[in-house]
């Protein structure tokens, strides 16, 4: 193999070694992004409570949606004319920083609910079309002042509150209808706020909750944070549960410096193909390089320098009688090989068909023709002047314009 080759191939392995090494030993910094997804294990990911939800919701099976509430539960109901409704029935779970639910699915959730079956959201924010059907205000607030406390308002579950800060939110309920809801827990800062409610829709009910953060990896492993979180969920009735994680990925970051291209699907494609590609440069530059190639100067086109020569014999001997013939056959065999015209006859017909197929004028066509006709018939005085004239004449017929 090339000297060069292995030279190249050696500093391609060490660089990438170099790289991994340097990505393994630095320590990852701490992701801090909300995700909510029940496959990070990042501060504000659902990994703890997507291995431990069995243990807070006990003997209660638990079914996973990826769809959104109205592609799930509009496919489970039944149209019956004797017994309509749903074939799934249970409590609907879902858990996120701000609640993404589009209106077709926040209709058909409580269109779901209204047939007797429940729902939990616990969210920053709610859509308002469904706080709106249920008689509800909220006050969004998402920047922290001072020190927040949550409870639930049962006095089986205690009366202790957890001091909850890391990606709190302030907001509460400041509106609700006392007919058809409850409050189930509150946020106190100066004073105490519903943060937590049931509201009764028709034939079922929707428990609302405005702390989404108890139920991420950093409070459930947070002294006894995952108490506060253990007695929002023992609100749900034992029924079977489904919650919507969206369309999540369970996946870990990954610690290479190149993990933000790596992740990206077409940064990491691009990655690799400048990798590969500079990989067969290397390969190839080195194995193609050869000498300089010398130009070979093509030979030079003596048919020119050979008509010169045979021209110069014919005028040195003075014999412009053959001249005159040998340039007459030539032309008179260019019309009939390029133009397909008869050549027997010089007379006015040969003349108009030259004309219309070449393009020719026609006067220029009529001297020609004269000049070659009167050669042959009239006797030769000036034998190097009828060279000249002939010689132009064919020359303004055959030249392309």
């Amino acid at each position: 193999m090339n000297r060069n080759i292995i030279i190249y191939i050696i500093l391609l392995v060490l660089l990438i070694a170099g790289i991994s090494f340097i990505g393994s030993t630095q320590p990852k910094p701490i992701d801090w992004t909300p995700s909510y997804k029940t496959g990070d294990k990042i501060p504000f990911g659902l990994y703890v409570l997507d291995q431990e939800i069995d243990t807070f919701l006990k003997d209660t099976k638990i079914e996973k949606i990826h769809q959104t509430p109205y592609e799930f539960f509009n496919t489970t109901y039944t149209y019956d004319s004797i017994n309509p409704g749903y074939t799934k029935n249970g409590t609907f779970l879902y858990i996120d920083e701000f609640s993404n639910l589009d209106v077709e699915s926040v209709n058909e959730l409580l269109y779901y609910v209204s047939h007797g079956n429940k729902a939990f959201i616990s969210a920053k924010d709610f859509p308002r079309n469904l706080l709106d059907s249920l008689n509800i205000n909220q006050i969004s607030e998402y920047n922290q002042k001072g020190t927040i406390y949550n409870s639930v308002v049962n006095p089986e579950l205690g009366t202790k509150e957890y001091k909850i800060v890391e990606g709190v939110t302030n907001g509460y309920f400041n509106k609700i209808d006392p007919e058809s809801t409850t409050i189930l827990g509150h946020i106190r800062q100066d004073t105490a706020q519903a943060n937590f409610v049931k509201v009764k829709y028709y034939n079922g009910e929707i428990y609302l909750h405005n702390q989404p953060a108890a139920f991420t990896n950093f409070h459930l492993l947070k002294d006894n944070h995952y108490e506060y979180a253990e007695k929002v969920l023992s609100y749900l009735p034992k029924e079977p549960v489904y919650w919507y994680t969206g369309q999540q990925e369970d996946s870990e970051a990954s610690e290479s410096p190149l993990r933000f291209i790596l992740s990206q699907p077409a940064l990491k494609w691009a990655w690799y193909i400048f990798l590969l590609g500079m990989l067969l440069f290397m390969i190839f530059n080195a194995k193609r390089k050869q000498r300089i190639v010398p130009i070979i100067k093509p030979l030079p086109n003596t048919t020119i320098d050979f008509v010169k020569t045979i021209g110069n014999l014919y005028h040195q001997e003075s014999d412009f009688d053959n001249i005159i013939q040998k340039k007459i056959i030539y032309f008179l065999e260019k019309i009939r090989n390029e133009y397909l015209i008869d050549t027997t006859k010089l007379d006015d017909h040969f003349i108009k068909r030259l004309h219309q197929k070449s393009g020719k004028d026609i006067q220029v066509i009529e001297k020609a023709v004269f000049l070659i006709n009167a050669y042959r018939k009239s006797p030769h005085t000036n034998i190097e002047t009828d060279l000249i004239q002939i010689s132009n004449a064919i020359e303004n017929v055959l030249h392309k314009d």
